[in-house]
């Protein structure tokens, strides 16, 4: 297991449990939710106990054609140096376009084209950013035609290009397969794993032959297995629960942690 080791999501709702949870080595927070004035007590208690915080934006829309929106970066960069931050992140996508917010993380068409936006407003956000930036891959509902580059070579490119890291989300690889028809393990076997910089792992749900990323149920044994399909080819930094509704008990979520280190611990 890498420097990070095994964490979970900070929210609101969990905050008195991740102080009382056994196995966790450090948390993400949404960068959107906290003010870098009136951070939370419990939050604070934990970065005083030497606990790693960082910050995990969902808004910056780094995919978009439309003008980079900088004060959300800035907002970010101030959570991070808050939080003594040591990486700061957010997703391969867009939320905006044409004045309106998707209220989702939509997924970029796999061009050129696409990739240029994407590389400059990365490269300006990491100017405005004090600390090394991570790029998250998404789960898509949909795939937009004429792709010049498969997932991995997007990624590859995108991280040559800007010096960013990646966060592999696990979970989302299973959505897509499951949605589009991705293969996982092509996306495993095209990352530059040097580039990593943790994992994300959450749980889903099928609806109506439809599999939902929902951060609201367990993980399924599936994932797991993916997180092990990702071990055979590195160890990662880190690997994180999300969970973002319909929280469990303790036990539930230290069983959860548990079946996450006993996943990548060789």
């Amino acid at each position: 297991m890498g420097e990070l080791g095994i964490g979970i999501g900070w929210r609101h709702e969990l905050d008195l449990s991740i102080a009382r949870l056994p196995g966790v080595d450090w948390v993400e927070v949404v960068a959107e939710n906290l003010h870098a004035d009136h951070l939370p007590e419990t939050l604070l208690a934990l970065r005083r106990k030497g606990m790693p915080v960082l910050p995990h934006a969902v808004s910056l829309s780094l995919g978009g054609a439309e003008p980079l929106d900088t004060g959300r970066v800035q907002h970010l960069a101030e959570i991070a140096r808050a939080v003594d931050a040591p990486l700061v992140s957010d997703h391969v996508c867009f939320v905006r376009a044409g004045g309106l917010d998707s209220g989702h993380l939509m997924p970029l068409p796999r061009t050129r084209e696409a990739l240029d936006v994407l590389v400059a407003n990365v490269r300006l956000a990491q100017s405005i950013v004090d600390v090394p930036f991570a790029l998250e891959n998404i789960a898509a509902v949909l795939e937009w035609p004429d792709a010049e580059l498969t997932e991995e070579q997007f990624l590859t490119e995108l991280t040559e290009r800007t010096d960013c890291r990646l966060i592999i989300d696990v979970a989302n690889l299973y959505a897509n397969a499951r949605n589009i028809g991705t293969d996982p393990a092509a996306f495993l076997d095209g990352i530059p794993w040097e580039r990593l910089a943790y994992v994300h792992m959450a749980g889903g749900i099928e609806r109506d032959g439809v599999y939902h990323d929902t951060h609201a149920h367990p993980v399924l044994p599936e994932v797991l297995s993916l997180l092990t399909e990702l071990r055979r080819r590195t160890d990662p930094p880190g690997v994180l629960l999300e969970r973002d509704d319909d929280y469990p008990s303790d036990a539930e979520l230290a069983s959860e942690l548990a079946a996450l280190r006993a996943a990548v611990t060789v």
